[in-house]
Parts: structure tokens; sequence; C-alpha cells
């Protein structure tokens, strides 16, 4: 008995579009007032480790961050790793949550698998100010990690900062 193809053809394409990840806008359609950015930022270790301190999440939404956008633009470079950076625009004056992320990431996955992988994350609600500009910063490491936000000009840190006391390293299966 022969199945039919158009059942098989649309299956594909759903599981195709399923894998898709879409990202929530940060400023809404239309918008034209005053703007505030904030920068994802990264320590390089080396040419193919490098800790990442990104917006993850906007009001619960995924957008773009810089350890996504620096995979795709290094697949197939084998150890080596270029880090790319994601500038996220937001309304001024408009109150915001956001998830920050700081993890470790390395050019190839055997690297993350033979070698350790810190992360820490969680949120924090800010009111964005009209041409400011607002930088994910943080520390990986085996005794304290954390990541926050803070005022480029004042290097004051925003809300709060998401500390992890002790080791932040992930376990095998959480890589």
């Amino acid at each position: 008995m022969k199945t039919p193809l158009l059942p098989v053809l649309a299956l594909g394409l759903a599981l195709f579009l399923g894998g898709c990840v879409s990202y929530a806008p940060t400023i809404p359609t239309g918008y034209a007032g005053p703007r505030a950015k904030v920068r994802d930022t990264a320590l390089t270790h080396s040419s193919s480790k490098v800790d990442f301190f990104c917006v993850d999440k906007v009001n619960g939404g995924n957008v773009e961050d810089s350890g996504t956008r620096t995979r795709v633009a290094n697949q197939g470079q084998g150890f080596m790793m270029n880090p790319q950076f994601v500038d996220h625009e937001f309304p001024a004056g408009q109150a915001v949550k956001l998830t920050l992320r700081a993890r470790t990431q390395y050019a190839a996955d055997i690297l993350a698998l033979t070698n350790p992988v810190y992360e820490v994350k969680g949120e924090i609600s800010f009111t964005p100010e009209a041409d400011h500009t607002y930088a994910v910063k943080g520390v990986l490491g085996e005794s304290y990690s954390a990541v926050w936000l803070e005022d480029t000009a004042t290097q004051h840190v925003v809300d709060r900062k998401i500390e992890v006391q002790g080791s932040a390293k992930l376990g095998f299966w959480s890589k």
C-alpha cells in the first residue's frame, strides 16, 4: 500500500518549521520615540573559549543573543571562534523585564563536553532612560558567578546582580 505524499510532506514541513526560533521584537512596530540600547558583552579566554553575558529574553519572549549569533557565524570553523555581538534597542521610559544569562561557550561541541561550562541566569526589571547605553556584564568561575546589567556611563548596576555562590558548573547532560 502506498503512503499518500501530501500528509508526509505536511508532517515534514511541520517538523522543519517547529525547529525554527522566532525572536520577539524589542521595539514595537511604528515606534518613533526615544530609545535606549542594551549591549551583550563577552570575556574572551582563548580563540576557542568565550564567556558570553547576554540578554536571553525580553518580557518572557526569546531574543537573539551574541552566543547564538556567534555559533551561527562560526559554524564550520573548527576550534576557532570570532565572537559576534548583539545590541538591543528599547523604547525609553517603558518598564521591561530582562532575563540575563552568562554562559561559557566553546568553538566546538567536543570542547564543551570535555571542559567546564559555567552558566548563571535570572530576571531583572528596569526602565531604560533615553539615549542611555547599558551593558550586560558578568563573571563565571568555580567559586562565584554572576550576571548583571550596568549603565555604561556610570558603571552602576541596574536592579541587582544575579549571583551564584559556589560553582555554577553545568553537569554533562546540561551542556
